[in-house]
């Protein structure tokens, strides 16, 4: 993991649950803001942090909005989030995640798709073959990306391998993964396209088609994400309730100390044995394709 290391507080699978992120140090950092965006700029390999595992059901994300920016459940209207399986997909069919220091600013309009950002870092579906875990960082090499159009927000979804798969070196562009991994790349797109329709939402819509776009098109807009980031973290733009607390970022206001982070930390309830995941989760979704 890069040194980084991760503390669990309250209960998984409660409204409660945060997951921290430390550095090698063992010093509190934010995964979002700390955690540099490359891990090799000379090779384009990018850090990730891995929010959900493969074939997992609930709906971990990094906390934009709280202090330090730790892992949390989703939550809509009170409850808990997990992701429906439409058939033939059981939970996450991907490593999820992010890339961290990188921001899709909902007041820019994506000259690509005509819509704004989701004002999440930007998501990555990393596709080797070991199951990664929760908080867990890892370097990956980029493929490609699709434009997801998701209640009307630019969402892009970096297609990705981690570096230390034993099949990386036979990846460098979207193709690879076409010829390699068949009906990896139509299975994606089904499963954003139908993922919101068991909770009565419409199929959700992209940019060109549904076309995946290239490694080079994916690095350019990891980095037009990462300038959004720096004006964000630098104050230059109005970042609304994102929480921008960091420890490392020298130049920023919102630079705080150890002793602040590890305040946020302690104030968060103690680790708990997890919750069951409620059995409603594993029910299969089936529907006609249109």
């Amino acid at each position: 993991m890069a040194g980084y290391s991760v503390e669990e507080r309250a209960a998984p699978h409660s409204l409660e649950y945060r997951l921290f992120f430390k550095d090698a140090a063992g010093r509190y950092i934010s995964p979002f803001h700390d955690i540099p965006i490359y891990a090799d700029p000379g090779k384009n390999v990018f850090n990730m942090v891995v929010e959900v595992p493969r074939w997992t059901n609930a709906k971990m994300e990094i906390a934009t909005k709280d202090p330090l920016n730790p892992i949390k459940q989703d939550v809509k209207k009170g409850k808990l989030r997990y992701v429906a399986n439409v058939f033939p997909h059981k939970g996450y069919i991907w490593n999820y995640g992010a890339i961290p220091q990188t921001w899709e600013d909902p007041g820019h309009k994506d000259e690509n798709t005509g819509c704004c950002g989701d004002n999440d870092p930007i998501d990555v579906c990393e596709i080797g073959s070991k199951v990664c875990s929760r908080g867990e960082v890892i370097k990956v090499k980029v493929l490609g990306t699709l434009a997801l159009i998701d209640e009307g927000e630019t969402d892009w979804k970096i297609i990705a391998i981690n570096v230390e798969d034993p099949e990386a070196d036979n990846y460098n562009d979207i193709n690879d993964v076409r010829r390699m991994k068949p009906g990896y790349l139509e299975a994606t797109v089904d499963w954003f396209r139908r993922y919101k329709v068991p909770d009565g939402k419409p199929e959700n819509q992209f940019a060109f088609n549904g076309e995946f776009k290239d490694k080079d098109f994916a690095v350019n807009v990891i980095k037009c994400t990462h300038e959004h980031w720096k004006a964000l973290i630098a104050k230059k733009t109005d970042g609304g309730e994102i929480n921008c607390t960091n420890l490392t970022v020298s130049d920023s206001p919102f630079c705080c100390s150890q002793e602040c982070a590890k305040a946020t930390v302690d104030a968060a309830p103690p680790c708990k044995a997890a919750n069951p995941i409620p059995p409603e989760v594993d029910k299969w979704f089936y529907y006609q394709k249109n």
